[in-house]
């Protein structure tokens, strides 16, 4: 038995761990479905798969139990893959390396997958447990939560009898969360066209490293630097300054995180080759300076690999790295109506040469559908000025917060009785799959809670072990709290 499953709650750990040696990137689950579902066959407890992927465990009521409202315990089983650059690791084969690393479980140089991994396993936990009380239990595994939201999408009326969902994808202990962000995605694209590489030149390549990255939602609003952006601003300056000529321009990996690595492989006159390493030099140094608060490991590296027999057009440059320049990022609007809580927000997230075309993706998030289209046209006009192609695609709505939500005060009450101080009810600025269930079964009701997990989406992705335990003590207290029907 691994550290890991040693840990408290067991149940839950044990299970979490089994998940970790499970490949579960987006869009490839098949073989943690496979799991889940033989997992639940050993059980005897009745597994669907419906259409899309999702898959639906049902439970009878424990003795006494009947009576209740019928709950919906619910988890993705996808999990964002990403790695440190020097870390040797295959998201679709190789299993995640979990270790304690004093209070926090994190991982060997990739994301951990708590998120939503912890919250999968608490609810399996709960269908293996034969000593916790609850109602009719049914529990909803989705697919393709960090990609795209597909699970959520397909889900179709009729397949689920519960009154109640207990969402289990939240990031911090003592915060209940009402309400979540609404997004859509963004794809631009723009036609490259290609010179000769001038006489007299040098190829290099320019990365940029080290940056902390993380959820574009949680922590868009710690002010870490956008590996994209950062990258792209020297390169303009370059353009500018030293006559340097494009060959490549990549950065980030997916659009829901933010990006910690950039690259860009260029040509650069013989006779301003210093005057680029000096400018660089300057550059690194004031970005380290004026990000010290936050990004304490930035670091560029330039090399000269190989040769290159053709460039980018000294136009399209142009064009591309003062579109990506202009483009917004970050926070656009903090809300109005909740203390604290981002109302807006844009995260250009990747950027990628692919042959004749240059793509770059962005996720815009917002509590408001407005604020979301406000942030859609101030991206559709800099890149239609461009003249790009922009496409949006997946848009999903917020969960619009119920203040009179039921549920919400049994969780507010049962929190308070078994920790003595009253949670914060909260709206989060992350994507939630909650709004998109209200369009298949409107009446139900939700409340999102989970441990405290810092850094999801990043290498650096943790989860803080006592907060799991009260974690696991509120929900089983919830499921016991839960009124007649």
């Amino acid at each position: 038995m691994s550290d890991i499953a040693k840990l408290q709650p067991q149940g839950l750990w044990q299970i979490f761990d089994s998940i970790c040696a499970i490949p579960r990137p987006s869009k490839h689950e098949e073989k943690v479905s496979a799991w889940i579902q033989n997992w639940a066959k050993e059980l005897d407890l009745t597994v669907k798969e419906d259409k899309v992927g999702n898959l639906i465990i049902s439970k009878g009521a424990t003795a006494g139990m009947e009576d209740r409202k019928g709950v919906i315990l619910q988890a993705h089983m996808d999990m964002v893959p990403q790695k440190n650059a020097d870390t040797q690791h295959d998201f679709l084969t190789d299993p995640i390396r979990p270790y304690i690393d004093g209070d926090w479980v994190t991982a060997e140089g990739t994301t951990l997958g708590a998120d939503n991994g912890i919250g999968l396993a608490s609810a399996l936990a709960v269908l293996a447990s034969n000593d916790i009380p609850h109602g009719p239990l049914e529990v909803l595994v989705t697919i393709d939560e960090e990609a795209g939201m597909t699970g959520a999408f397909g889900l179709e009326t009729g397949w689920l009898e519960g009154d109640i969902l207990i969402n289990t994808d939240s990031e911090q202990e003592g915060e209940v969360y009402m309400g979540c962000a609404g997004g859509i995605d963004g794809s631009v694209t723009f036609d490259l066209d290609f010179d000769t590489v001038p006489a007299d030149s040098q190829a290099f390549n320019l990365s940029i490293s080290g940056l902390k990255g993380g959820h574009s939602g949680v922590d868009i609003h710690t002010g870490r630097a956008n590996a994209n952006k950062l990258l792209v601003r020297f390169l303009l300056t370059a353009s500018d300054s030293f006559g340097i000529r494009l060959t490549e321009l990549n950065g980030g990996s997916l659009r829901n995180a933010i990006p910690r690595e950039a690259n860009a492989s260029f040509i650069v006159p013989n006779a301003q080759i210093e005057p680029l390493k000096a400018a660089l030099d300057d550059y690194l140094q004031t970005i380290r300076h004026n990000l010290a608060g936050v990004e304490t490991d930035i670091d560029m590296l330039l090399i000269s690999p190989e040769t290159f027999e053709t460039c980018w057009s000294q136009d399209k440059q142009n064009t591309i790295l003062r579109a990506l320049n202009a483009c917004p990022n970050g926070v656009i609007r903090m809300s109005d109506d909740i203390e604290g809580i981002v109302e807006t927000s844009l995260n250009l997230g990747v950027m990628r040469c692919k042959g004749p075309k240059f793509v770059a993706l962005t996720l815009i998030r917002s509590l408001h559908d407005d604020g979301r289209l406000e942030a859609q046209q101030m991206v559709q006009s800099v890149f239609e000025l461009a003249q790009a192609k922009i496409e949006f695609s997946g848009a999903y709505p917020g969960w619009k917060p119920d203040t009179s939500s039921a549920i919400m005060q049994v969780v507010r009450d049962t929190y308070q009785g078994l920790f003595n101080k009253i949670p914060e009810i909260m709206v989060i600025h992350a994507g939630l799959e909650c709004g998109l269930f209200k369009t298949a079964y409107p009446h139900w009701d939700m409340v999102s809670f989970g441990p405290t997990i810092k850094f999801p989406h990043s290498p650096d992705e943790k989860v803080e072990i006592a907060t799991v335990g009260q974690y696991w003590q509120l929900l089983v207290a919830v499921l016991a709290a839960i009124p007649a029907k």
